[in-house]
């Protein structure tokens, strides 16, 4: 695993039965820089050939597998999703915590291109490292099928969950849930 490159090594290990060799290559980027990662593993067959795309207030994520399955292979890397800027009609929360599992915020996002799900994604890293985080904001529908995860690599074991709706926010919830909020708080102390 590497958080920082686009390639890894390690030792083999033996794939369960129905599993195969993986690579998941990841690429995040703000207005300041751009983060390659990649996960070599074992993976479900079902898993290979997934491409997926997120977008948050403040960036972007993609990710993308590719499988083999002979012994001691190393997969092609993979091709991303393509961008695109054209606004799809749905809008999302976005947020970001990098010290919980929960973020909630009232800024949102205009979602793009194939984004047309809203995401809640938390994440637990726990072993020789220990971290949690969430975000929310756009997701392609792929990012949302992904459901919970959870992989050991290297004595850490990440443990992801991706929550989505497909309505967005409407323009009702922006505007009567102050509004809600506010009459039940007169209601409580006047």
């Amino acid at each position: 695993m590497s958080l920082t490159s686009s390639s890894c090594s390690g030792s083999s290990v033996t794939c369960p039965p129905g599993y195969v060799c993986a690579s998941v290559h990841g690429e995040s980027w703000n207005a300041w820089t751009t983060n390659p990662s990649v996960v070599r593993t074992c993976a479900h067959s079902s898993a290979c050939n997934y491409k997926g795309s997120l977008s948050m207030q403040y960036g972007k994520a993609r990710s993308a597998t590719s499988c083999c399955s002979t012994d001691h292979c190393t997969p092609s890397i993979p091709s991303y999703p393509r961008q695109d800027s054209t606004p799809n009609g749905v809008t999302c929360r976005s947020c970001m915590s990098a010290d919980s599992t929960w973020c909630y915020t009232s800024d949102t996002i205009q979602c793009t291109g194939d984004e047309n799900m809203c995401l809640l994604q938390t994440a637990q890293m726990t072993g020789s490292m220990s971290l949690s985080s969430a975000l929310r904001g756009c997701a392609t529908k792929s990012y949302c099928d992904l459901g919970r995860q959870s992989q050991t690599i290297q004595g850490t074991t990440i443990s992801s969950n991706y929550i989505c709706t497909s309505d967005g926010i409407s323009v009702h919830e922006v505007l009567l849930t102050p509004a809600v909020v506010c009459l039940l708080l007169l209601k409580v102390f006047f």
